[in-house]
């Protein structure tokens, strides 16, 4: 993978690439500066690239436009913000755009739901999202994310502000998202937690991947009432995907997929490699080589 940085052409990655798998959560790590916010932030259209490919369930990324991409595939990163207001408007925030006019909004019943999934149940709805602290805030823009059901979701460190309770109660709201057939990549520096179906390294500029003893807290979550909490499954299938904002409004959250105009095909999947080579093809347990 390739992009211009001051101009010129940059290439962080040699020979790099990964398939993910629909309900499935995988962790990407790797020494500080190896580039995992890079390549998270290539993979969802957030950096110019001058050169390499990406595909979603199969079809090459240049057969998207931007603003499509994003809507399938969402980054959250680490520094994420909010906008002005209450938790409640940063969470209705992606039905506040044009292109989701005449979308149902969930209503407050389902928005405080989704707060006690994520141990946010000291918050209101009618709380100022400026008051919030850090872990708070990091949360809220995770739920966020969540509300608009991607089909990719990419996290950069979301965790880090957060103790270790509640970390693990973000996992297990994540992987239970994935039950709607979406797939996974979180960039983690936590010791593991359980929930992850594999592990990816980038290092060197070299990806490698480790398949980790399947469970049933990290098995492929394909449908709803597949993943490992039954409740959030209850709470998240009462959210319809619906687009979220493109990358130019806001760097809060990426976007979610539009499900009309981009049908679905299979297992949800990113694949980046060198320009002049193919792109890898899933294992069968869901690595790359």
């Amino acid at each position: 993978m390739q992009f211009r940085r001051d101009g010129q052409p940059f290439a962080p990655f040699a020979d790099v690439g990964f398939s993910l798998e629909a309900g499935c959560l995988y962790n990407l790590t790797g020494p500080s500066g190896s580039g995992k916010s890079t390549l998270l932030n290539a993979c969802a259209l957030m950096l110019p690239r001058s050169g390499g490919t990406l595909a979603l369930e199969g079809i090459p990324v240049d057969r998207f436009k931007p603003m499509e991409w994003r809507r399938r595939v969402c980054l959250v990163p680490q520094a994420a913000s909010l906008v002005p207001g209450t938790v409640r408007d940063n969470l209705l925030f992606p039905w506040t755009l044009k292109v989701n006019a005449g979308s149902p909004k969930p209503d407050d019943d389902v928005l405080n739901e989704i707060l006690s999934l994520a141990m946010l149940d000291g918050v209101t709805l009618d709380h100022a999202a400026a008051q919030l602290s850090g872990g708070q805030l990091a949360r809220v823009a995770l739920l966020r994310a969540f509300a608009t059901r991607p089909t990719v979701l990419l996290l950069d460190e979301v965790e880090a502000a957060l103790d270790e309770e509640s970390a693990v109660a973000v996992s297990r709201l994540t992987r239970a998202m994935l039950a709607g057939g979406a797939a996974c990549l979180r960039i983690r520096h936590r010791a593991e937690d359980g929930y992850a179906y594999g592990v990816f390294t980038l290092a060197d500029g070299k990806m490698t991947y480790h398949q980790n003893e399947i469970t049933a807290d990290n098995a492929p979550a394909t449908s709803a009432g597949k993943g490992c909490d039954s409740r959030a499954d209850e709470v998240l299938a009462k959210l319809k995907a619906v687009p979220s904002a493109p990358s130019g409004v806001s760097p809060l959250v990426g976007s979610a997929f539009d499900p009309v105009a981009s049908p679905r095909s299979g297992s949800p999947s990113l694949q980046s490699s060198s320009a002049d080579r193919k792109p890898v093809e899933p294992s069968a347990k869901g690595g790359s080589r």
